[in-house]
């Protein structure tokens, strides 16, 4: 019989990532803020990245106020410079990547026909170029290091398509091909690569919707209620810290809208 208390329980859990870094781009708020805590919460020193350092101390602001480890870095995940830049910057002060959560991401919606090519370029250099290009400048650090755990934000409308979201659905779908691809090439440097793909989650950009287009969501959904960021958190933080034979996979959180 174990003799193991709750407490002791909890601080096991508390230092599952004891002297890891991760990185979780667009983590101002949102989901990307929800995993960053959700990992500083297991001892990890979490890189806030946002496309201003405003944005990016609030956030890490947030975390250190929990009394965790945060820092944050201006990264325009468009801006190869940018991203270059922090990835070096965090070298310099930490020595380290072992966790990069690829998170930012935009919506510019329309329909096909009315669609213009800068809401298309947009969209995809935003949440899928950017994917390969951060995942680039931060592996050759995890495979030196012969460990790595890379986590992509896809989405299930890259999965199943959406009206007004070509640009969309056709990013995240890509986000989920990279990601496969990424893991196979990576597997060999102990480095996993998964993705998630969240449903109807309850944050700023969903909030904006019509009360009347939430309901019609909600009846597609059996759990009936919208995710919540914490719920997409949970996902990350498996592959994070429990999935070392797990790679090249998409989980799908989205209270069963599409099984």
């Amino acid at each position: 019989m174990s003799t193991t208390t709750l407490s002791e329980a909890k601080m096991s859990h508390h230092d599952l990532l004891k002297d890891q870094v991760a990185i979780v781009t667009g983590s101002g708020r949102g989901i990307g803020l929800a995993i960053a805590k959700k990992l500083a919460g297991s001892g990890a020193t979490t890189i806030i990245t946002d496309i201003t350092q405003e944005s990016a101390d609030a956030g890490s602001k947030e975390i250190t106020d929990m009394g965790l480890k945060a820092s944050g870095f201006v990264c325009n995940v468009t801006d190869t410079g940018s991203i270059e830049k922090m990835t070096t910057d965090v070298m310099n002060k930490y020595g380290r990547v072992d966790i990069l959560v690829n998170n930012a991401g935009i919506t510019k919606d329309t329909l096909l026909m009315r669609m213009k090519l800068e809401e298309w370029n947009a969209v995809i250099e935003t949440n899928l170029t950017s994917v390969f290009k951060v995942t680039q400048s931060v592996i050759k650090n995890m495979s030196k290091a012969n460990y790595g755990r890379v986590v992509n934000i896809a989405s299930v409308i890259g999965m199943h398509g959406n009206f007004g979201q070509a640009n969309y659905a056709a990013s995240k779908a890509g986000v989920i091909a990279l990601t496969k691809t990424i893991a196979k090439e990576y597997a060999s440097k102990n480095i996993t690569c998964n993705a998630i793909a969240p449903g109807f989650i309850d944050t700023p950009m969903t909030q904006k919707l019509k009360p009347e287009i939430k309901e019609k969501y909600l009846e597609f959904i059996p759990l009936k209620h919208f995710g919540q960021p914490e719920d997409v958190a949970e996902a990350a933080f498996y592959f994070c810290t429990g999935g070392s034979y797990v790679t090249g996979q998409v989980i799908v959180v989205d209270g069963g809208m599409f099984m």
